[in-house]
């Protein structure tokens, strides 16, 4: 069935608008906020993969539709949604709309404002600001994301996947399953563990390559 089709099955999902290649979704993408991408990989130009890396800024949740099994670790390192395989059965297709459902109940937790300096975490019934130049690094806990700012910490019903999508691609990066760091703020880094504030971090080996990539040598 054709992803067009299924889209029109579903009532809460409206279609923004198609696109033949990544060049022109970027390109749209734009011209207006759009919540969730049904992304296919292997496309004319820039594959979808590399698309993906240029959308983390955007804040839209990624659901790959290809016809190729291979490529979904990649995916996955993006922090996608889902991969659905072609040709894509309608079951399988609400499963991820499921997950997206259950992604978009946490955004309030966190919420961006429209200024991209600074967040708003609710904490104790009172919506408290944090400005992204403060934050040290985001750690996983179970249900929950703790958002450390010097000697301060807030926890958000939330996960980092989530936390992901929120925060621009350029300040911030995931070095391990439960971390993701502030580039600035990292004191030191040997053998495989980062040190921000005295507070030592965990570099995983599938994340180093990508740090090593993002920081400056002289």
């Amino acid at each position: 069935m054709a992803l067009k089709q299924i889209i029109s099955q579903v009532k809460h999902l409206h279609l923004v608008a198609e696109c033949d290649n990544a060049m022109e979704a970027y390109n749209e993408l734009q011209k207006q906020p759009v919540d969730l991408v049904f992304l296919d990989i292997e496309m004319p130009g820039i594959s979808g993969l590399e698309l993906a890396k240029q959308l983390r800024d955007k804040h839209a949740l990624i659901i790959f539709t290809t016809g190729k099994t291979e490529y979904a670790i990649d995916a996955f390192e993006l922090n996608v949604v889902d991969y659905l395989i072609k040709p894509i059965v309608l079951s399988r297709f609400v499963q991820a709309i499921d997950k997206v459902n259950e992604l978009m109940k946490q955004q309030p937790e966190l919420q961006a404002t429209s200024a991209t300096d600074f967040f708003f975490v609710k904490d104790k019934g009172v919506s408290r600001k944090i400005l992204l130049s403060d934050i040290l690094y985001f750690e996983a806990m179970g249900d929950y994301v703790k958002v450390h700012i010097h000697e301060k910490s807030y926890m958000v019903h939330s996960t980092l996947k989530m936390i992901e999508q929120k925060i621009p691609a350029s300040d911030f990066l995931r070095v391990h399953r439960s971390y993701i760091v502030a580039l600035s703020k990292i004191d030191s880094i040997e053998d495989g563990v980062l040190n921000i504030q005295k507070n030592a971090i965990p570099v995983a080996d599938a994340y180093r390559a990508v740090l090593n990539q993002k920081i400056k040598f002289l």
